[in-house]
């Protein structure tokens, strides 16, 4: 969404697509799971009364908006992808079906993970650590808005301290937000590397994908 607030910024979606594709044409194999919070939000609209379950289906459709809009942008810098979502919708997304996304991958294909896990009540933090491992990779990077996770909102507090290396235990014992704790756990239990970034930065997602030193990594 950019700076808008909300929606869809095709300025943003190009930066993105571009720095993909170049990781892309590096060698490297990319899948990307994506939120809807920018469009909808489930959790906030369930606060405002609405039965938790529709919201969050509400935003796993929402999910779908913003991947056919990062495939547009990816293809236009000449990536190959598939969107795969989990709720089936086959005239603009493929079902998610494990063994077809790693063969996608194989392929040099970007593979988008839309709607989550296709269930009510799971974040799509959850889900990105659920894909994961299911195709076996080897590190989930969750790019945000801020240069890593830091102890207390660095927009609010001036004091606000970063960390550069964090294990599961700090993350859930500290209430950290770097991801939910259904995902940390899934992550923590199959030793899976996690990597807190700013995509905003420029060149930040190379750099995260070469495992140089940006943002925190969370490990045992």
């Amino acid at each position: 969404m950019g700076r808008e607030g909300y929606g869809i910024d095709p300025l943003v979606v190009a930066s993105l697509a571009r720095q993909i594709t170049e990781v892309v044409h590096r060698g490297h194999e990319i899948c990307i799971v994506v939120g809807g919070g920018n469009i909808f939000r489930g959790l906030a609209a369930s606060a405002e009364g609405m039965d938790r379950a529709t919201g969050d289906y509400m935003g796993m459709l929402a999910t779908v908006l913003n991947a056919l809009a990062l495939q547009d942008g990816l293809e236009r810098e000449g990536s190959f992808t598939r969107v795969m979502s989990a709720i089936t919708m086959q005239q603009i997304a493929e079902p998610y079906i494990r063994r077809r996304a790693i063969r996608h991958m194989e392929k040099g294909r970007v593979v988008i993970f839309a709607a989550g896990t296709g269930n009510p009540f799971f974040t799509t933090d959850t889900t990105a650590a659920l894909r994961a491992l299911e195709i076996d990779a080897d590190c989930v990077m969750k790019a945000t808005r801020v240069d890593g996770v830091y102890d207390k909102d660095p927009h609010k507090f001036d004091d606000a301290k970063k960390f550069d290396h964090l294990t599961y235990l700090d993350v859930l014992s500290k209430g950290l937000k770097v991801m939910d704790s259904t995902a940390i756990s899934l992550c923590m239990d199959n030793k899976l590397p996690i990597v807190v970034f700013n995509m905003e930065v420029e060149g930040n997602i190379a750099r995260a994908v070469a495992g140089d030193p940006v943002g925190t990594r969370v490990e045992a």
